[in-house]
């Protein structure tokens, strides 16, 4: 029997594996190649495609499972911190999207209610793309990112409101107002829902499924909440994506979202390949052919409208001119949320003709550019900052200021204070060392400096911030942001306006150790690695090696820079002082039982090292569970005792008979 949809997902898959194959060789980014498979696919291409309605549903579900993955990575606490990115952020950049591109429609000949509704089409940008772009970049905790996150989310939430207004925008006529009180009704409940379910309700039912240990039941639960909480969102008129990240916030409030995102990720990956293939097949290629010039000056406008709104709105938030540039560029698309808002036109007569083949031609190819546009982003941010520009655009609205109110020698200077920043600060400050920390979120600043930190507003890629933080004066300075081209920046510039500091450099990105020793870095941390050598480093305290001689282990894998790690074809260095000692002892613990021969007596009595060849080690009393290390031969035993002994395993074995119960049959305890 033949399954048509078989047929178009073999095909999908076939021609996918081909053009990402040879896009991977020329170094072209996977997107595009998806894109350009569902061009060569669909209807108006070669034709393969028969189930072009089928494909569009399994792409709905890639974006839920992509918004799904998102949340679970996100969290309620980290969702308050870029609320102001949320809610002027993304409201400002919808308005003034709109109102520009009304008033264009208008000089160009489209009445009023079709030039507000193609602002709202243009207003969106596509979540899909750009946050994945953004996280395989790891870039989503960086402040364009943050921002950036920020607006996509409220644009994600606007929709609504978008498609409850294009009737009235067609001239259609309706209880606008009643069904503006219902939504908003719904969507509380939502929210409470939401609210309800991450504090008690799904942490609790997460907990009696992992106690199953069952894979698959635990795999059903996770798409069953997901789904669950896209229905109602759904139901209500809220969007799909909307609903799939909230489903995921209700389950990054419990302890299992790690596990419950390594089962999503691979689903998302390819479903996530069906929405990417349904955008290009989108396009039509004969349109395209017939006005290539025109359209191409129609993209090239949009792209440049778009991103200097979104780069306007980030300088209103406070970001300096280099974030606010990054977060125009990866807004300057038209999103996938735009394309079912299009229907809803085209039902009204909002869109007709050749006006909607024209909006899916330029929204298609803003898309296909945006990977590149993303990439080359760093390079036009900081080309454009070598243009004379007033200093109030470089360094933000937010200038930096007090940072000399206490002047400091001899310092630390803290670029970013993210995970990694605040850590630093921590340990600085127990240790009594003097520090400076300089960040780019204006919000997180505010936070820190009520809080005391000598935190300051700025962006260390410009000299006049490192001059204001004393660098001439500081010992070191740590860079623990997560912008891989700023990082490397910052560390030319700090090598160049101090050549006798220390730079540490944390990235994670093993290409960039080489580039960042060369303009300057003194250490590089790349996370991969050091998590390595703190996995192994805990493997070898099980084994016994001896506290220096692991350290001689890690020294020398740091000192030529992980080469041992990062060459894994070749033979590692040999270090003769690492041998396993005592292969064949262990050490265990073992619970003294209630009618044990060992009850009541002492242990030289026992004579458990004389008769048994096994030392005991500690024991912990359990009336007030203290541990009684190396004890004497004078001590009694008592019931309850847990015995930690060292000894070969069978002689283990030999003496466990001393502490069993032997009427009741009990065996001792041991791990």
């Amino acid at each position: 029997m033949e399954i048509p949809l078989l047929n178009d997902i073999v095909i999908i898959f076939g021609l996918s594996i081909a053009v990402l194959f040879i896009f991977h060789l020329i170094r072209v980014p996977a997107i595009v190649g998806f894109l350009l498979t569902g061009i060569l696919a669909g209807p108006h291409g070669l034709g393969l495609i028969k189930g072009v309605h089928e494909v569009e549903v399994l792409a709905e579900i890639g974006v839920v499972l992509l918004l799904f993955a998102i949340g679970l990575e996100f969290s309620l606490k980290r969702m308050s911190q870029i609320k102001r990115s949320i809610l002027l952020g993304g409201s400002l950049q919808v308005l003034l999207t709109i109102v520009a591109v009304f008033f264009i429609a208008i000089k160009i000949g489209l009445i009023s209610g079709e030039s507000i509704f193609m602002g709202f089409l243009i207003a969106l940008s596509s979540t899909a793309i750009v946050l994945k772009l953004i996280q395989e970049r790891a870039e989503i905790d960086s402040p364009h990112g943050q921002a950036t996150l920020g607006i996509l989310l409220f644009q994600d939430v606007v929709i609504v409101p978008m498609m409850l207004f294009t009737p009235l925008l067609a001239g259609a006529t309706g209880n606008f107002g009643e069904s503006l009180i219902i939504l908003v009704a719904k969507g509380t409940g939502i929210v409470l829902l939401v609210a309800v379910g991450a504090r008690w309700i799904v942490p609790q039912a997460l907990y009696q499924i992992t106690r199953t240990r069952s894979r698959e039941l635990f795999l059903l639960s996770i798409f069953m909440i997901c789904l669950a909480v896209v229905w109602l969102t759904a139901s209500i008129g809220l969007s799909l994506a909307l609903g799939a990240f909230l489903a995921g916030l209700i389950i990054s409030q419990s302890e299992y979202s790690h596990h419950a995102l390594g089962n999503v990720l691979p689903f998302r990956d390819v479903f996530m390949s069906f929405f990417f293939v349904s955008i290009g097949m989108l396009l039509d290629l004969d349109f395209l052919f017939q006005q290539p010039g025109l359209i191409l000056l129609i993209v090239l406008s949009l792209l440049a409208l778009k991103a200097s709104i979104a780069c306007f709105v980030a300088f209103l938030l406070g970001f300096p001119l280099r974030t606010a540039i990054l977060v125009g560029l990866a807004l300057c698309q038209v999103g996938e949320f735009s394309f079912i808002l299009s229907k809803t036109g085209v039902e009204h007569g909002l869109l007709a003709g050749n006006t909607y083949q024209l909006f899916l031609t330029v929204s298609v190819l803003t898309m296909a550019a945006t990977p590149f546009i993303i990439a080359l982003a760093p390079r036009i941010a900081d080309g454009t900052l070598r243009l004379p520009l007033p200093g109030i655009l470089r360094s933000g609205l937010y200038p930096v200021h007090g940072i000399h109110r206490a002047r400091k020698k001899d310092h630390l200077i803290i670029i970013g204070f993210g995970v990694n920043g605040r850590n630093v600060a921590r340990a600085a400050r127990i240790s009594g060392i003097p520090y400076t920390i300089l960040e780019m979120d204006p919000d997180i600043v505010r936070a820190e400096q009520a809080k005391g930190e000598p935190i300051y507003y700025g962006d260390a890629t410009y000299e006049a911030v490192f001059q204001h933080a004393d660098i001439k004066d500081a010992r070191i300075v740590v860079i623990a942001i997560s912008d891989p081209a700023a990082t490397r920046r910052i560390t030319a510039i700090a090598r160049r306006l101090n050549p006798k500091i220390h730079i540490i450099v944390r990235t994670r990105y093993l290409q960039e150790m080489k580039p960042l020793y060369e303009l300057g870095a003194d250490d590089v941390i790349p996370e991969e690695f050091e998590t390595s050598v703190e996995i192994f480093t805990r493997v070898l305290v099980k084994y016994l090696i001896p506290r220096d001689e692991i350290e001689s282990f890690i020294a020398v894998v740091r000192s030529d820079g992980y080469e041992m790690l990062r060459s894994l074809s070749k033979e590692p260095a040999s270090f003769p002082g690492l041998k396993l000692h005592l292969p064949d002892v262990e050490v265990v613990t073992l619970r003294v039982f209630k009618r044990a021969p060992a009850v009541g007596k002492t242990l030289a009595q026992i004579g458990l090292r004389r008769e048994y060849g096994v030392t005991l080690l500690a024991v912990r009393r359990n009336q007030n569970s203290q541990m009684l290390s190396n004890p004497d031969g004078d001590m009694h035993l008592c019931a309850g005792d847990l015995l930690v002994v060292i000894g070969p395993p069978d002689k283990i074995a030999g003496a466990m008979g001393l502490f069993d119960n032997p009427e009741e049959g009990d065996e001792a305890i041991s791990t």
